[in-house]
């Protein structure tokens, strides 16, 4: 055996170790099973193996196989893990035993001594032994497992959802349901959420459907908070668990007493009257400050530490905006679940836009208290967590929006501040003319190339401020204190066919204005001498981002490896896949549309203005008492995407291709050819050129956002004076955010 299988086998022992030939592999589902159950992750196995972890992805998935010498290292690990760790049936999971798909009936061979029926059933468990096997591929009938019953009058039977119910639901009807992880809550083995249809049927994630008798919203709570059994545990381990979320479809709004349509248009919630709203209140429920809207979330305050709170969404009110999760309000229940159910696993559960999840996410990964002792008493109390925004703190003035009172109480309201007074950390909206040079070298195309979720990676390892600015005059700069900086970059020479990198506008600096770390940072970078005038620093600071960038861009890569698109595939294979990946699973290109609106939505929650007629120049708005109202935050991030930009276009400049016009994330380049790969520059050994935009999957890479003919760009720019990168693809390029 050669000296590098040598090695695989020993990685893969060392693996083993931690954990706790035959050429043949388990099914797809088993091999997630064994490694979770395992409790290894995707990095380390794919660390052991050499391999990248979205090729264990791929394998777990089923969409590839590994080959040799891997393929047999590979088996080595899943054969060590199956003894550790069998089905319920005590077999391995290899093709070549006689274990049933879990959740669809009893194995065709028991096992001598079969373990006795639990009372509880759990989403995985087999049906009892006397059940009829199914036919190979066939679609099971609903099983039912009678719930013991509780202190309650509630009662709870669960099934898998029958196929006229879950047509489009291919993993309800059509394939094994995979087991939940060894160690998953007993508090929320139905998963995190449930989709209510009219006839009383809750779809929860991987096809389980529970019956729910309840008629009202008061017993709907009761039942999901005694029965339902669901919910999600706490992404940080000083946070909270997610509460558990009901969807209510238009038929189960009618059945529970709710209008088809909130007559409030503006308010957007039930008046204080209503009878769904006067029963929560008789049963001692209470409703947060936004009311009974499209995300309605019901509680009582906590007792014992104990939370009972429900949050719904209610489909026919536009809980589920369609510039984030498309037609997704109009799928079958159980496909709906198991789409809300695909971006609960991944990002956090629903709790209302994808804006608010977006900036929840954050709060659920770094909260802003833990539990400490008490020196005086003993006791545990609540105290600050180290590395996350743990009170709401005033910005700085020139990063505060017009309408704060740090701004009301120096400027008069029409007051418009100039570059020297207000921080403009926003991202590109540039275009330029066209050279004489251009129009003459026969161009067919204006090509736009998008960046994979530019704002996330610009939130990788990020350095940002957790307290309070301290005000400085004249100080030296520092890249390590994130803050703003008033600063001269007027004097910067740059190549007019590129975009200032100083500017949204792509327009060069008239004189002294107020500018992000960040930004300061690349003009450092790019040789310029800065003497800042002023600056407003924070001595407080970390990269409170990390963990949020990290679940966002694995829940992002997760999902586009379900629709074809993985790392590391060949240029046009690539391209081709990028080509056809939304109409691959329309459910699961809904789940990537709602990650990238939460990502630029969350973004966008860190500088939230006011909202509602009733607010009133110069006073403080609800935002503004959140930790996470951090516009300086939001300004580090943008000025780094900003100029994360800039630096590839340099390098793109510095083999003769400029762009001409940029938004936000998108560039077009005139080309020959009508795709990126007949302008994209590459090395003599045919590599793209390092340090400028490459063609991939990942965040921070580049896919084709579209193609138009050279003479309506030049329209564009000339006779309508319209950036072509907004309308590159057909559509507004704006509105797909990331």
């Amino acid at each position: 055996m050669p000296n590098d299988q040598d090695e695989l086998f020993a990685s893969v022992d060392a693996l083993l170790e931690q954990a706790a030939t035959q050429d043949a592999l388990p099914e797809p589902a088993e091999r997630k099973r064994l490694r979770e159950a395992g409790g290894l992750s995707q990095d380390q196995v794919a660390k052991a193996l050499s391999v990248r972890r979205e090729t264990i992805t791929s394998w777990e998935l089923g969409r590839t196989d590994p080959r040799p010498p891997k393929r047999a290292a590979y088996i080595r690990l899943l054969e060590g893990l199956a003894e550790r760790f069998p089905t319920q049936g005590g077999q391995s999971g290899t093709p070549s035993s006689a274990a049933p798909e879990v959740g669809r009936g009893p194995a065709a061979t028991p096992s001598p001594e079969p373990a006795p029926a639990p009372a509880v059933a759990p989403p995985s468990a087999p049906g009892p032994a006397s059940a009829p096997v199914p036919a190979p591929g066939s679609v099971p009938a609903p099983t039912r497992t009678a719930r013991p019953r509780p202190s309650s009058s509630y009662s709870t039977t669960t099934r898998r959802a029958p196929a006229k119910k879950a047509a489009a639901n291919k993993r309800a009807t059509t394939s094994a349901t995979p087991p939940p992880p060894p160690a998953a809550d007993p508090r929320f083995v139905h998963g995190p959420l449930a989709v209510l249809d009219g006839d009383g049927s809750a779809y929860c994630v991987d096809g389980l459907v529970l019956d729910c008798p309840a008629t009202t919203f008061p017993a709907l709570v009761e039942w999901t908070l005694s029965e339902a059994k669901l919910g999600a545990t706490r992404l940080h381990r000083h946070g909270k668990d997610a509460d558990p979320l009901v969807v209510i479809t238009a038929e189960a709004a009618e059945r529970l007493g709710l209008p088809r349509e909130l007559e409030d248009r503006r308010g957007l919630r039930l008046p204080e009257d209503h009878p769904v709203v006067r029963h929560l209140l008789r049963a001692k429920w209470r409703l947060t400050r936004r009311g009974f809207g499209p995300w309605p979330r019901v509680y009582r305050p906590a007792q014992g530490g104990e939370r009972q709170c429900v949050q719904f969404a209610i489909l026919p009110w536009g809980a589920l905006d369609a510039r984030s999760w498309g037609d997704s309000d109009q799928l079958p229940p159980a496909e709906l679940a198991r789409v809300l159910g695909s971006y609960a696993t991944r990002v956090i559960t629903p709790r209302g836009s994808t804006a608010v999840c977006g900036l929840e996410l954050m709060t659920a990964l770094r909260p802003p208290t833990r539990a400490v002792r008490d020196e005086a008493t003993g006791s545990w109390v609540s105290g600050p967590n180290p590395g996350a925004l743990t009170e709401p703190v005033d910005p700085a003035p020139p990063e505060a929006p017009g309408e704060h009172p740090v701004v009301a109480s120096h400027y008069p309201r029409h007051h418009e501040r100039t570059p020297d007074q207000v921080l403009d950390e926003e991202a590109y909206d540039w275009f330029r003319p066209l050279t004489d040079e251009e129009c003459a070298q026969g161009y067919f195309y204006g090509v736009g190339i998008d960046v994979n979720m530019a704002f996330a990676a610009a939130a990788n390892r990020l350095n940002v401020g957790t307290g309070p600015a301290t005000h400085l005059n004249s100080p030296a700069f520092d890249a390590k204190l994130p803050g703003s900086w008033l600063v001269d970059l007027s004097h910067l020479d740059l190549d007019p066919r590129l975009p200032s990198p100083f500017t949204p506008k792509g327009t060069r600096p008239t004189g002294p204005a107020w500018y992000a770390t960040s930004t300061v940072a690349y003009a450092v970078e790019l040789g310029a001498p800065v003497r800042p005038i002023e600056a407003y620093v924070r001595y407080e600071h970390g990269a409170y981002l990390d963990a949020w960038y990290t679940r966002l861009r694995d829940a992002y890569m997760a999902t586009m490896a379900d629709l074809g698109v993985t790392a590391g595939m060949p240029d046009d294979d690539f391209l081709a896949a990028m080509a056809r990946h939304k109409d691959l699973d329309p459910g699961q290109a809904a789940v990537l549309s709602a990650i990238k609106s939460s990502v630029k939505g969350g973004i966008g929650k860190l500088r939230e203005r006011p909202q509602g007629i009733g607010y009133k120049y110069g006073e403080r708005w609800p935002a503004l008492e959140r930790p996470t109202w951090s516009p300086h935050v939001r300004a580090e991030l943008i000025g780094k995407a900003r100029t994360n930009m800039h630096r590839k276009m340099r390098k793109l400049a510095s083999a003769g291709v400029f762009p001409v016009a940029v938004l936000s994330d998108c560039a077009v380049y005139l080309s020959h050819g009508a795709g990126p790969l007949d302008f994209l520059p590459r090395t003599e050994e045919g590599k793209p050129l390092p340090g400028g935009f490459r063609l991939g999957v990942s965040p921070g890479m580049v896919k084709h956002e579209g193609t138009q003919d050279f003479l309506w760009v030049a329209s564009m720019i000339e006779d309508e004076q319209i950036n072509p990168a907004r309308h590159i693809k057909g559509s507004d390029a704006a509105a797909g955010g990331e």
